[in-house]
């Protein structure tokens, strides 16, 4: 009887260590798989907010290219023009010395023309990109931040 006694204490002492065991795991598992709810929510959050980053971003790159488009479009229209009246300018001339000095004064202003176009078109263009990429800037702090809390909970 001693013996079947001691049975039943070790059948009950298993079964309290299994049922302790269960409910540690059950509790973890409830815990663990609410976090994960709660950072599968926060995910689909950063996502959303990420993806108006980049549509802002593509509007800001829209624009900027087509302000570069009208920029350049407004330049060539206006050196076309101007090749236009300088040619006539040469057609009038008496003599070889006045068609040359013409064409000089037009080689020279035309170049610095173009040099003045070019700096205007790459100050655009790297104003274009920096307000481009602000967006996404503000988005990969954004995950850095979100690691960051992850790992650190």
């Amino acid at each position: 009887m001693a013996k079947a006694k001691s049975a039943g204490e070790q059948i009950n002492a298993t079964a309290n260590t299994f049922e302790t065991a269960f409910k540690t795991g059950s509790e973890a598992l409830k815990a663990n798989f609410e976090k994960a709810v709660k950072n599968y929510d926060q995910f689909l959050g950063f996502q959303k907010d990420t993806v108006e980053a980049y549509v802002k971003a593509a509007n800001v790159a829209g624009k900027g290219a087509e302000t570069l488009h009208n920029e350049i479009y407004a330049f060539s229209k206006q050196s076309i023009e101007d090749a236009i009246t300088h040619g006539k300018a040469v057609m009038a001339t008496k003599s070889v010395h006045e068609a040359f000095e013409l064409q000089t004064g037009f080689a020279k202003s035309a170049f610095e023309a173009y040099v003045a176009n070019m700096t205007k078109l790459s100050e655009l263009a790297v104003a274009t990109s920096k307000e481009t990429f602000e967006p996404i800037q503000g988005r990969v702090q954004a995950w850095v931040d979100v690691v960051q809390s992850a790992r650190a909970a």
